[in-house]
């Protein structure tokens, strides 16, 4: 059967639009990005991805965007659900707090981490040029994610439910499981996709406090600088792509996880 648009013509306007944004902005870089990572040829794709030192940057940075995206699901929906349903003293502050590191820029957010953190730090932790580095600094910016996707929905959630499965005998863990996280999947879902995104991408927050070693704390984003400074755009282009593909794989199973999560809803 053939089907009919719905699209008004000023509908159908704003969406031609949108698309050519989208195009300019996303399609047409990314499209450059996959051209360039092959415009040396295949097998110096290859020699890239598998030289030891681009490959330990990689995967430190993959696993340490894990840890934390992990750490933020967990302790930023604890957060959320604490400045929802709950009122205390230095609420208000606490909400101003979380947001800093959005409004940070990330190189003053790694001299901040350095300051704290670093040689000379005050509480006597010294992470600095270490892998620790890596994962207090990605902890830092990607904490607001997860609390500010969670905190909207715990607010309109009806609390009815809730009320009624508790009046019929029904546990708080089982209120829990069966009620509140399938409803916050999908924002749970969406602030890990977009911590994980800003971890392995993570470049400013980095600079100063990891020291940038070679197979101790250089991150991918370091390691593409390097290759553009050494004027090697394709080899950048190639872990760009990787880091691109993962970050897919990651939008996928998490969106995966979610659905299968809110059907128990």
């Amino acid at each position: 059967m053939r089907s009919t648009s719905t699209l008004t013509r000023p509908a159908a306007l704003g969406l031609g639009a949108g698309v050519l944004w989208f195009s300019i902005l996303v399609l047409i870089p990314l499209t450059l990005i996959i051209i360039t990572s092959v415009s040396g040829g295949w097998d110096n794709f290859w020699a890239t991805l598998s030289n030891a030192q681009t490959a330990a940057a990689i995967w430190l940075t993959v696993k340490q965007a894990l840890l934390v995206t992990v750490i933020n699901v967990v302790v930023g929906t604890v957060i959320a659900w604490v400045l929802v349903r709950d009122h205390f003293f230095g609420k208000a502050l606490l909400e101003l707090v979380i947001d800093i590191p959005f409004a940070l820029p990330t190189i003053v957010a790694g001299l901040v981490l350095l300051s704290l953190y670093g040689p000379n730090s005050p509480v006597g932790i010294n992470v600095a040029n270490t892998r620790h580095s890596v994962f207090l600094a990605l902890l830092f910016v990607t904490l607001p994610f997860v609390v500010r996707t969670v905190e909207p929905v715990l607010i309109e959630m009806d609390r009815d439910v809730e009320q009624a499965a508790a009046s019929l005998g029904a546990s708080k863990f089982t209120i829990l499981r069966r009620i509140v996280l399938p409803s916050l999947a999908p924002a749970i879902a969406a602030g890990a996709t977009l911590s994980f995104a800003r971890g392995i991408s993570e470049y400013g927050s980095l600079v100063l406090l990891s020291g940038n070693l070679p197979f101790e704390s250089e991150v991918a984003s370091v390691r593409i600088f390097s290759y553009i400074e050494n004027d090697n755009p394709a080899a950048a282009a190639s872990v760009a792509l990787i880091l691109l593909l993962v970050a897919l794989g990651a939008i996928l199973a998490l969106e995966a996880i979610s659905r299968q999560v809110a059907k128990h809803e």
